[in-house]
């Protein structure tokens, strides 16, 4: 996108500002750790925020509220959803993207959970 305004960053677009619940949504998202590394028995891996693309429409993302979280590896490496594709990382896992988000919805309910008591 070409600034019109130099020296000034773009306008931001529409669809990639975050409201404030999104925001404290993905940074608890962000504090469970990779999803698939939680799978595999590792706990608290870094993690960054992968917006799955199933049932969005071409060249659109999931909401900020559907995000899931994955180590770099198994976010943008070789044997991450990125590097293996939507169709390769399920094969490779016995897993794809539906499993984590709904492992991480729950994993999401436990910790909201620990922090109200």
């Amino acid at each position: 996108m070409r600034c019109e305004r130099p020296g000034k960053l773009p306008p931001p677009n529409e669809e990639e500002m975050t409201t404030k619940d999104e925001q404290r949504h993905m940074s608890l998202v962000a504090e469970l750790g990779c999803a698939v590394c939680r799978r595999m028995g590792y706990e608290g891996t870094p993690a960054e925020l992968h917006h799955p693309r199933a049932g969005t429409g071409a060249g659109r993302r999931a909401s900020h509220m559907d995000v899931i979280p994955l180590c770099p590896e198994h976010h943008r490496g070789k044997t991450g959803v990125h590097g293996l594709g939507t169709k390769g990382f399920p094969k490779h896992y016995g897993y794809g993207e539906a499993e984590l988000l709904e492992d991480t919805r729950a994993e999401l309910k436990k910790l909201i959970g620990l922090r109200i008591r």
